[in-house]
């Protein structure tokens, strides 16, 4: 019997799993009602807004995964924004930057997460924008308790506040004093901001035109007019210590919008799953189960090293591979079909040792050996030194005392409706507060090289990157789970120890979520200041002493994390019989899953 902290819930009437108990209440509040899961999405993600400000905010961006009941496989929703028209990297290295900065204006694309947000309720919700934005507005205006994470993110960064992000002070920083943890915070500015785009867009007597004239509010009304004002003067401090100017300008968030688009799928035994674009990190995932296969993984002890190590070495060579040829397809020519393929994953699965390997070794495809070789040459200039004010994602990565990393949640309703998705961006480190709007804007830029002729080149109209990827698979009896976690880079690496718990070892989904967790730094890290961390392996203390000694013993250079401080995964499942289940990570104390 496999150890759980908590049940794994199950049900006939819809789960909510998300990364804050508010959030996932106020989701289920909107099933209770009548809503489906794509309202009760979109109810969550706005008060993940309010209550996980150091996670993510309105500016920020999502990627999401939606299943709607009928269809035969899943959806992407693209709510990543492009870079703005003056993003170029000559006004870059003119500015005297060698990589764009983790935090500031320069660091900012287009806001991308409201608009996948009113996507996914114009084509597959049934509420109206009032009815899942109000919750927020509520918490917004007459506040909610403080997480102990949000108080000390903001304690640490209080003085810069004070000091350079004066629109930000004054909002973190009511009364010019550090809010407690635990204490009644509020944001007046964002309640306000929503209440006048509800307003605005009251007179609208159709709920369909009625998102459409939010969306327009939003991107071509006043809140693209006060981010316009705001930029065309300010010139703040970034993470490299020096003010800088942003580009991002009305004309760029009036051109864009967010979009649906093919899932990409893959198999592994007899699970299908399906991923997001290489756009996103999420083939990084299926590239890693595709050397899996094969390996004998699926009879290895789950908790021992030669799983540890064996999962370890498939991720650092599919990420490898994302460093070298991942980016934007339609800016790029990806070659994902060969990436995919399972004659391409047997090649690679060879270079897997009994040893931990120190190198960095993407794949070599034909008419695509620059990219390899530029792949290496980066991995050598990895940067070192000390995060400036602000800078990167607050991810777990290096598990200092700012823990935290995004926000995530999984739906599904009585119906069979499914979303799993990963919003995040805008957090209250990435850069000021827009003034009178109550949200910062976001700092994905920073996954873009300053160099030419990369998947990943900084461009106009091009879209970084992201570390944001949710999962949904299936197996052949109609099973059906959604599943993801916050944290950057490790996202991949924690869903892959999860779902090959669930598929090969007989855990339900809190067991697999409870397991011991690990994750390698290996890897060209997609965050000022870029670092990798070679033969890094970072493993939570609930692995025997016996396992992290064999690790140790195969040339892994160990990190012991606290206990239970990796991963924030959740999750949700559909049986073939209609019985829902849920599940949600202790770790930090505050996912939880709720249903009925």
């Amino acid at each position: 019997m496999n150890f759980t902290t908590r049940p794994e819930l199950s049900g006939t009437f819809g789960m909510v799993a998300s990364t804050h108990w508010i959030a996932s209440a106020t989701g289920m509040s909107i099933l209770e009602k009548g809503g489906n899961a794509y309202d009760a999405a979109v109810a969550t993600a706005f008060v993940l807004n309010v209550v996980e400000p150091h996670l993510n905010g309105p500016l920020g961006d999502l990627v999401g995964m939606i299943w709607p009941q009928g269809a035969d496989t899943p959806i992407a929703v693209c709510g990543q924004g492009t870079a703005p028209a003056g993003a170029t990297i000559s006004h870059y290295r003119s500015e005297g930057l060698e990589l764009v900065p983790g935090s500031g204006l320069l660091a900012t694309v287009i806001p991308g997460a409201f608009d996948a947000l009113m996507l996914i309720l114009r084509d597959h919700g049934t509420m109206d924008l009032k009815d899942v934005l109000s919750p927020a507005i509520g918490y917004a205006e007459n506040g909610h308790p403080l997480l102990p994470q949000v108080a000390g993110s903001i304690a640490g960064i209080a003085e810069f506040f004070r000091t350079e992000w004066p629109s930000s002070a004054a909002v973190w920083l009511p009364g010019g004093s550090v809010p407690k943890a635990g204490e009644r915070f509020a944001n007046p500015d964002l309640a306000r901001t929503w209440t006048r785009l509800l307003s605005e867009t009251a007179s609208v007597a159709d709920r369909i035109e009625r998102i459409e004239a939010a969306r327009a509010c939003f991107y071509r009304g006043f809140i693209a007019e006060a981010i316009e004002d705001y930029l065309g003067q300010a010139c703040v401090m970034d993470a490299t210590g020096e003010r800088r100017k942003g580009v991002l300008r009305a004309d760029d968030m009036a051109g864009w919008e967010a979009s649906f688009e093919p899932a990409i799928s893959g198999s592994y035994g007899q699970w299908s799953l399906w991923k997001c674009g290489p756009w996103t990190q999420g083939p990084v995932l299926l590239q890693a189960l595709n050397m899996l296969e094969g390996t004998g993984i699926a009879t290895a002890d789950p908790c021992g090293p030669d799983f540890v190590h064996t999962v370890t070495e498939a991720l650092k060579l599919a990420f490898a591979d994302r460093e070298a040829y991942y980016g934007d397809p339609v800016h790029s020519d990806i070659p994902l079909s060969t990436l995919l393929s399972k004659d391409y994953a047997a090649q690679r699965r060879s270079l897997i040792g009994q040893t931990a390997s120190l190198e960095l070794r993407p794949g070599v495809i034909d008419g695509y050996e620059s990219l390899a070789r530029a792949a290496i040459a980066r991995s050598g200039m990895a940067a070192n030194g000390a995060d400036g004010p602000g800078t990167g994602e607050p991810t777990m990565a290096h598990l200092t005392s700012r823990r935290g990393d995004t926000v995530h949640f999984d739906i599904v309703d009585r119906w069979g409706n499914m979303i799993s998705a990963t919003p995040s961006g805008g957090w209250l480190q990435s850069s000021p507060i827009i003034p009178g709007l109550g949200m910062p804007l976001n700092s994905r830029a920073q996954m873009f090289w300053l160099e030419e002729g990369l998947p990943t080149s900084l461009a106009p109209g091009r879209r970084p990157r992201t570390t944001l990827t949710p999962s949904m698979a299936q197996t052949p009896d109609g099973r059906r789970v959604a599943f993801g976690t916050p944290g950057g880079d490790q996202q991949d690496q924690w869903q892959l120890s999860f779902f090959l718990r669930l598929a090969d070892h007989g855990m339900n989904l809190q067991e697999s979520i409870d397991a011991p967790l690990f994750h390698t730094g290996h890897l060209q890290a997609s965050f000022y200041p870029r670092r990798l961390k070679r033969g890094h392996l970072l493993v939570e203390p609930a692995f025997s002493t016996e396992t992290i000694t064999a690790l140790r013993d195969k040339g892994h250079r160990i990190e012991v994390s606290a206990p239970w401080a990796a991963g924030r995964l959740t999750a949700v499942s559909r049986e073939p019989d209609g019985i829902f289940k849920a599940a949600a990570t202790p770790r930090l104390m505050q996912a939880y899953a709720i249903g009925r």
